[in-house]
C-alpha cells in the first residue's frame, strides 16, 4: 500500500547545489539558444563545431562519448552541417572504414559567428559577477566536476 502523505523528498531538495547548478544551466543554455537562432544555429550545433575545431580529425563515435550523446544523434548533427558546407568527412588515413571530421572554411565561420554570440553571454555573466567571482565561480566549477568524476 502507498502512502500518499509522505513527501517524494527532501524538505530542502530544491535548495540543492545540484538543482542551482541544473536551473544556471538551462538559463545558460536557453540564452545561447536565443542567441544563436538568428545564425541559424543551434547550440548543439555549436558545441559539434568547436569540438572538431578544438580536435580535428575526431570520428562521430568519438564526439558521440565525449559529449555524452548517442551516436545518431550525432550522425543526424554531423548530416546536417555537411550539407550546409560547414563539417567535411575525410578518410582515416590507417583505416578506410574511419570517417574523420573536419571544419570546412564555412564551418570556420559559422564557428566564429557563433563564438562571438557565446562570448557575449560570458562577457554578460562576467559583467554581472565581477572579476573574482567569476574566476571563483570557474574554480568552484571545476571543483564540482572533479568531486563528481571521483565519486
Amino acid at each position: 500500500m502507498t502512502r500518499h502523505d509522505e513527501d517524494p523528498v527532501g524538505p530542502h531538495a530544491l535548495d540543492r547545489v545540484t538543482w542551482a547548478l541544473r536551473r544556471a544551466e538551462l538559463a545558460v543554455q536557453t540564452l545561447k539558444e536565443q542567441r544563436l537562432r538568428p545564425l541559424g544555429m543551434a547550440a548543439a550545433h555549436y558545441t559539434l563545431l568547436i569540438s572538431v575545431h578544438a580536435e580535428p580529425g575526431l570520428t562521430g563515435a568519438e564526439l558521440a562519448r565525449r559529449l555524452n550523446v548517442t551516436p545518431q544523434a550525432i550522425a543526424s548533427l554531423v548530416a546536417r552541417l555537411e550539407s550546409r558546407g560547414q563539417l567535411e568527412r575525410r578518410e582515416h588515413p590507417r583505416h578506410r572504414h574511419v570517417q574523420e571530421l573536419h571544419l570546412t572554411d564555412a564551418g570556420r565561420e559559422a564557428l566564429r559567428a557563433g563564438d562571438a554570440a557565446i562570448a557575449d553571454i560570458e562577457r554578460h555573466i562576467a559583467e554581472s559577477l565581477g572579476t573574482d567571482e567569476t574566476a571563483r565561480l570557474r574554480a568552484l566549477l571545476d571543483q564540482v566536476n572533479k568531486a563528481v568524476r571521483d565519486a
